[in-house]
C-alpha cells in the first residue's frame, strides 16, 4: 500500500513538473519565439549566412526598402530615402532602429501561429503605418536642422510620420568620423531625451487641476523674475503681471509655474510625471524608446525650475507625443505602432494584447477637457490662430528649452488636432532652434497641412 502511495505521489510530482515545464515553454515561446526564429543557427530562414527577408512598404504601397540578392534597394526619391533612413536603415546596417535590425521577425515572416511564414527563401513583405510623402514633407520642413518630427493617430495608435535629423542617403552611406558628435546614427524620436522646457508645463497644470482645490483661481503676480535667495532666481521672458492658470499657460509664465510646482509639492509632481508616462520606455513593435529622467527636490528654486521643464528634466519626444494623444483622447492614450497588419493571421494577432494593454489612462477625462480648452486658447490668442495654422482645429503648447552654454534654446511644439476626421497628435523638436511657436510651430503646420489636405 505504501509503495502505491509513494508511486502516486511521484506521479503527481512528475505531472506537476511537466505542467510547469509546459507553462514555462509556452511563456518563453510567446515572449521569445521571434528571437528563436531569427537565430543564426536556424537554417530554415538563413541562406549563406544572411536572413531571408521581405520588403518594406509605406501605408500607401510605396516601396521603402527591398532586400534583394544584391543587397538593400531603396525608394527612388532621395527625400523619402533621407526622411526614412532611421526606419529603413542603411546598406552598412548602422542604424539600430533600421528595419533589418528592428523588424527581423516580421521580415522573415514569423508569427505565433505559423512560426516562420516562408521557407522558400523569400521572407515576408511588411507594410508600415508611415506615410512616406508626409515624412518627406517633415524632412524638408526641418531644412537640415537637428531635430525630430512625429505624428500619430491618437485613436488607432498608427504612427504616420517619424523623421529624425541629421540624416543621410542610405543608398550611399557616408564615411563618418569616430569623433563626429552630430548623432546622425541616432533616431531622435525614439532613442534620445532632451530638456522639455515649457511643454512640460502641461504636466504641472494637470497635477494642479487634479490635486489643488483652487487650481483655476490660484494667481501669481509675475515681475519677470523671482528671487529665491543666495543668488538663485527664476527668470521669465516678459513681465506678465497677475495671471491665473489659463493665462499663465497661454503666455508660458515661468514665475507662475515655478510657484505652482512648489505649491503642488515634489512628491505629487513626481507622481504625475510618472502617470504621464514620461519616465517609461514604450515598446513600438520591438523598438524601445528612451526613458525620461526627472529630479524633484523638496523645495526651492530647483523644484520651481523642474515644474517649468528645466533643471534636470529630460523627456523622450515619442512619449511626449503619446501624452498629447492622451489629452486629445479624453485622458486615455493609445500606444503607438509602426507596423500595419495585412494578413488574416496578423489582423487576428493584432487584436490580442501581448503582455500589456493597448491603452493607458494618464489623466482624468475632465482634466483632459480643461487642458484641451486651454491649449486651443494658446493657439487662438498667442500662436497666431487661423492665420498661422489655417484650417486646423489645433490645440498646442510651445516650448523654448534652455540647453546651457552659448547655445540657442531647443524649440518645441506639441499638441493635436481636435478633429474627428483627423485625430492626430504630434511633436516637433528643432535643436537650438530658438522660439518654439515660430520655428517648430511652422514645421508642424507644414506637416499637418500635408496630412489634412491630402
Amino acid at each position: 500500500m505504501k509503495k502505491i502511495e509513494k508511486r502516486a505521489i511521484m506521479c503527481l510530482l512528475l505531472g506537476f513538473v511537466l505542467i510547469l515545464g509546459v507553462g514555462v515553454f509556452t511563456y518563453r515561446y510567446i515572449a521569445h519565439g521571434d528571437d528563436w526564429a531569427s537565430y543564426e543557427g536556424n537554417r530554415d530562414v538563413y541562406s549563406r549566412g544572411d536572413l531571408s527577408k521581405g520588403s518594406l512598404y509605406d501605408v500607401n504601397g510605396q516601396v521603402l526598402m527591398k532586400n534583394t540578392s544584391d543587397g538593400m534597394v531603396f525608394n527612388d526619391s532621395a527625400d523619402i530615402r533621407k526622411a526614412l533612413m532611421h526606419v529603413t536603415g542603411d546598406k552598412d546596417n548602422n542604424i539600430s532602429t533600421g528595419a533589418n535590425r528592428a523588424f527581423t521577425d516580421e521580415l522573415i515572416g514569423y508569427n505565433l501561429i505559423n512560426g516562420v511564414y516562408s521557407l522558400n527563401n523569400a521572407g515576408k513583405d511588411v507594410t508600415m503605418t508611415l506615410d512616406a510623402n508626409v515624412c518627406a514633407t517633415a524632412y524638408r520642413a526641418l531644412k537640415g536642422r537637428k531635430g525630430t518630427v512625429g505624428v500619430y493617430n491618437y485613436e488607432t495608435g498608427e504612427i504616420i510620420c517619424m523623421v529624425s535629423s541629421p540624416t543621410y542617403d542610405p543608398q550611399s552611406p557616408p564615411t563618418i568620423s569616430a569623433n563626429d558628435k552630430s548623432g546622425v546614427y541616432i533616431n531622435r524620436f525614439t532613442s534620445s531625451t532632451f530638456p522639455p522646457g515649457s511643454i512640460f508645463k502641461l504636466v504641472t497644470a494637470a497635477a494642479a487641476i487634479e490635486t489643488q482645490d483652487d487650481a483655476y483661481t490660484y494667481k501669481v503676480t509675475c515681475h519677470g523674475t523671482e528671487d529665491y535667495g543666495h543668488g538663485d532666481k527664476v527668470t521669465d521672458m516678459s513681465v506678465h503681471g497677475t495671471v491665473d492658470l489659463k493665462k499663465a499657460l497661454e503666455v508660458s509664465c515661468n514665475i507662475y509655474f515655478g510657484k505652482l510646482a512648489e505649491k503642488i509639492g515634489a512628491g505629487t509632481m513626481e507622481k504625475y510625471t510618472e502617470k504621464a508616462g514620461l519616465t517609461e520606455s514604450l515598446d513600438i513593435n520591438g523598438i524601445k524608446t528612451a526613458k525620461g529622467t526627472f529630479e524633484f527636490p523638496d523645495s526651492g528654486v530647483s523644484l520651481a525650475w523642474s515644474g517649468i521643464g528645466q533643471n534636470k528634466d529630460m523627456i523622450n519626444p515619442c512619449t511626449m507625443m503619446v501624452y498629447m494623444g492622451a489629452i486629445a483622447n479624453n485622458g486615455t492614450a493609445t500606444l503607438p505602432t509602426l507596423i500595419r497588419p495585412t494578413s488574416f493571421v496578423d489582423k487576428q494577432m493584432a487584436k490580442v494584447p501581448k503582455f500589456g494593454k493597448k491603452t493607458k489612462s494618464m489623466i482624468e477625462s475632465s482634466t483632459a477637457s480643461s487642458l484641451k480648452e486651454m491649449m486651443a486658447n494658446n493657439v487662438e490668442n498667442h500662436y497666431g490662430g487661423n492665420s498661422s495654422f489655417p484650417g486646423l482645429n489645433l490645440c498646442a503648447k510651445s516650448g523654448t528649452a534652455e540647453v546651457g552654454g552659448s547655445k540657442k534654446p531647443n524649440a518645441w511644439f506639441a499638441g493635436f488636432l481636435d478633429d474627428p476626421e483627423n485625430p492626430y497628435a504630434f511633436i516637433v523638436l528643432v535643436e537650438n532652434g530658438g522660439s518654439g511657436s515660430k520655428v517648430s510651430g511652422s514645421v508642424a503646420n507644414e506637416v499637418l497641412q500635408d496630412i489634412v489636405n491630402k
